[in-house]
């Protein structure tokens, strides 16, 4: 058996686990200001995009479940930032939609990604290589 398979430092699964960590310590910072979590500014993203989606939409595209992104939302609609209805022609659908409060966020939330991409201390083209690298590992890993 090849012992360097086995080294930490050869393993990329821990490289990605580290880098994930490293990124939410920077989110944290950055989005103290607008008093979110990250998957919250996760969910804001897609609501600034269409401003409202359904539970169901929103697990999807965030790959969450209901379980994790429920309890999220009520603490969010507590805070005033959207609003949950049972949709009308489905009332098993619940519907998500943005307060005033929350689309408010946006404004501060554009300085955002390129504070995160100047944290990074990566130059533009090394940054755009490892987004287009993560799109297809992304892609193939969520077919297997």
């Amino acid at each position: 058996m090849d012992s360097e398979a086995l080294k930490l430092e050869n393993q990329i699964c821990f490289k990605m686990y580290t880098a994930e960590k490293e990124i939410m310590k920077m989110y944290r910072t950055l989005l103290g200001e607008l008093d979110v979590t990250y998957s919250q500014y996760l969910v804001l993203l897609v609501l600034w995009e269409k401003h409202a989606s359904t539970v169901k939409e929103l697990g999807e595209k965030l790959s969450l479940d209901s379980g994790t992104l429920t309890p999220m939302l009520k603490r969010m609609e507590t805070h005033g930032l959207l609003t949950r209805k049972r949709s009308v022609e489905d009332e098993r659908s619940v519907i998500i939609e943005l307060t005033e409060k929350g689309e408010a966020l946006k404004e501060k939330a554009e300085c955002i990604p390129s504070q995160l991409v100047g944290n990074l201390s990566l130059d533009l083209e090394d940054y755009k290589k490892l987004d287009e690298l993560l799109t297809t590992f992304l892609k193939q890993v969520k077919t297997k």
